[in-house]
This record gives C-alpha cells, sequence and structure tokens, in this order.
C-alpha cells in the first residue's frame, strides 16, 4: 500500500475494496474449479449410466416390436384353429337328430329288412359324421361318471345314484363336444344327490381341461 492511500482515507477505501473484489474473484474461480472436479471426477460411472439407460431403451423397444408379433401369430393360429367354430356348432345338431333317430328306433333285430337297413345307414352316417369331426379336431366329451364342471358340463336335474358320489356326474341327456380343446358346447347332465346316511361309492377320474375361453 502506498504512502498516498496511508494518509488519504478515500483512497484507503478503494485499495480495500479492490482487494476484496479480488479475493472474491479467486473464491469464485476455486469454487468453479472444484464443481468441474466433480462433474468430471468419475467418467467411468457416468458411461455405465448411459449404457445401462441405452439397454433398457433397447429392451424395451424390442419388447414393443416383439409383443404385437406374438400377438398378432396367436391371432392368426387362432383363426386357423377355430375358423369353422359356427359350422361345427352346426353340425352338432345334425349328430343329435342322428342319435335320436337311432335311440327312437331301438332295437331294430326283428324288424323288416327295410327298416333294418334304414337304421344300418343312420348309423353308418353318424359314425361318418363323428369321424369326419374327429378328423377336424372335434371331441365329444363324455362325462359319465366324472364330477360335474361348470366348465363343460350343464347342470339340468339332481337324482340319487349310489353308483357315483355328490356331484357327479349320473346321465347325459345331451353331449358336449370341444373344438381344439375349446368348448364348443357343454354336456347337459344329471348330477348325483344321494339321500343322508346312504354311503356313495368312491370318487374317481377327474376330467380333462377345456378351454372355454371361446
Amino acid at each position: 500500500m502506498s504512502e498516498t492511500a496511508k494518509n488519504n482515507p478515500e483512497d484507503l477505501q478503494d485499495v480495500n475494496a479492490a482487494e476484496e473484489t479480488a479475493a472474491e474473484d479467486v473464491a469464485a474461480e476455486a469454487t468453479e474449479a472444484e464443481s468441474e472436479e466433480v462433474v468430471i471426477e468419475d467418467p467411468v460411472a457416468a458411461l455405465e449410466a448411459e449404457v445401462a439407460e441405452l439397454k433398457d431403451r433397447l429392451l424395451r423397444q424390442a419388447a414393443e416390436v416383439e409383443n404385437p408379433r406374438r400377438r398378432a401369430k396367436k391371432d392368426v393360429e387362432d383363426a386357423g384353429n377355430y375358423a369353422i367354430t359356427k359350422f361345427a356348432r352346426d353340425l352338432l345338431d345334425v349328430g343329435d337328430n342322428l342319435r335320436r333317430a337311432l335311440e327312437a328306433a331301438g332295437d331294430t333285430s326283428d324288424a323288416d329288412p327295410a327298416m333294418k337297413t334304414l337304421v344300418d345307414g343312420v348309423e353308418m352316417t353318424e359314425k361318418a359324421l363323428l369321424k369326419a369331426m374327429e378328423q377336424n379336431g372335434i371331441e365329444k366329451l363324455e362325462p359319465l361318471g366324472e364330477k360335474l364342471d361348470p366348465n363343460k358340463h350343464q347342470a339340468v336335474f339332481e337324482m340319487p345314484n349310489p353308483e357315483y358320489p355328490d356331484g357327479h356326474v349320473a346321465q347325459v341327456m345331451q353331449a358336449g363336444y370341444v373344438l381344439k380343446g375349446r368348448l364348443l358346447r357343454p354336456a347337459m347332465v344329471g348330477v348325483t344327490k344321494n339321500p343322508a346316511g346312504e354311503a356313495p361309492a368312491k370318487e374317481d377320474g377327474p376330467g380333462s381341461n377345456v378351454d372355454t375361453s371361446a
């Protein structure tokens, strides 16, 4: 500090102010330098974080592409498997009518030749129909003795039957059908309900799995 500044208070204030300003500038520069060091102190971690983010984006984009592709593939498969669903349901009525005709005819061993020939023809037609349906993935449900399954059986009435436990199919009124595992029509059945105290038969035989989403 000069001799003039010592003798002049105003000059002394200016000098002090300049020194304070210089000190603040130095402190600011030091703080900025420290901040820059913090930003670049761990470049490896920054790169790893960026790689992880890019990987996550890539996986998400891959999923967005794959999910519609899978849905489209399943839609195509379902269209191929179940395209005949309506036609198959119509065939069930034909099969039911053939079965009713055979049951109405009863035993034809003593019938006249014309009647016997007619019944044999109906029976052959029913067998051919069932074979064609089976070849196209249509299967007949035979639930007699099975435990009632609301997904594939429609209970119409209850009946006592000591041969089966309660809640089991004791009589089949109308057969059910599935198309490649998907339910076409539930079987209409009578369900066992035995009187209290009557010992039912031993439970057995679970039914097959059926897709009821149709």
